[in-house]
């Protein structure tokens, strides 16, 4: 029979616990239902599905803020469909302005996810070399509290997100901005661009849970010392899937074997077992069977 799964409530409640427990705990980026499928599979306690992977995976885009509110939230829902563990989502910066904020909140409180982050940098063009540039912190802050009073379930976490690091503006300024976010009502608190040491400096300083991406030669036991609650490795499926496929087309193109490529005809038995088909024929047999 097909599993029951925990709901969205129990799952946000779940994600709550987990923050709440003190333990560091690992998020590995999907990019898709069949890699959210895989991380859960793996003993990992939550997914994570970003605009980096979403826009790369959906759309073959840079992820560049070209992405609509309804495009992520659709992703999003096919992950929440998919795993029965929490699902932390990219929500960018809201999408809308504080009065309208109800709107995101609601398209991703539907879809399912546990949480989402909402981020202070505004404009075209992330992860370029183009000017970046934040939204005022006003208006940052009031996106912040707008959507924490906008949710419907108190356990579905709302995480803001400051880039001020990442664009050039310096740890004060971060520093300045995640302490407005969290005085606005955010549950978690999420920089970028830091190191492990301003890490703890911001959990020291503000006394909220702290959210960050996988630290650069970083690994989870530094995290940890950091005091890191989550570690969001947002591009970790589209990047060894990238690598992977790549190189496994190259060698198919070299030798004109596809018999060549380790884990292309070898593995469909261990796949379609992963994805149900026996459970699936299981099910059929047994509804076909005539009544005694």
């Amino acid at each position: 029979m097909p599993r029951s799964d925990p709901s969205a409530r129990e799952l946000r409640a779940r994600l709550r616990a987990l923050v709440a427990s003190g333990r560091t705990v690992a998020v590995p980026g999907a990019t898709d239902a069949l890699s959210a499928k895989l991380i859960e599979s793996h003993g990992f306690e939550a997914v994570y599905i970003g605009s980096y992977a979403t826009a790369a995976s959906r759309y073959g885009l840079p992820d560049t803020g070209l992405l609509a509110l309804d495009n992520l939230a659709a992703q999003a829902r096919t992950i929440a469909d998919a795993v029965a563990v929490p699902v932390i989502a990219d929500a960018e910066g809201g999408f809308n302005d504080p009065a309208d904020m109800w709107r995101t909140v609601q398209a991703f409180e539907q879809a399912g996810v546990a949480a989402i982050h909402i981020e202070d940098h505004m404009g075209p063009g992330k992860h370029t070399d183009l000017p970046q540039a934040l939204r005022p912190l006003e208006e940052a802050a009031a996106r912040i509290r707008a959507a924490v009073e906008a949710r419907e379930d108190p356990d579905f976490l709302v995480v803001a997100r400051s880039d001020a690091s990442w664009i050039g503006l310096g740890f004060y300024e971060t520093l300045r901005r995640l302490q407005a976010y969290a005085e606005a009502g955010a549950d978690l608190v999420f920089p970028t661009l830091v190191t492990a040491e301003q890490v703890a400096e911001i959990r020291r300083r503000i006394g909220k849970p702290v959210m960050i991406v996988d630290l650069p030669d970083g690994t989870l036991e530094i995290e940890a010392r950091a005091g890191a609650s989550l570690v969001l490795y947002y591009g970790f499926s589209a990047l060894v899937q990238f690598d992977a496929l790549g190189r496994a087309l190259e060698r198919f193109k070299a030798t004109r074997d596809a018999g060549a490529v380790p884990g292309y005809r070898g593995s469909v038995r261990a796949f379609e077992d992963f994805m149900g088909y026996r459970e699936l024929a299981g099910r059929a047999r047994k509804l076909r069977r005539p009544r005694e």
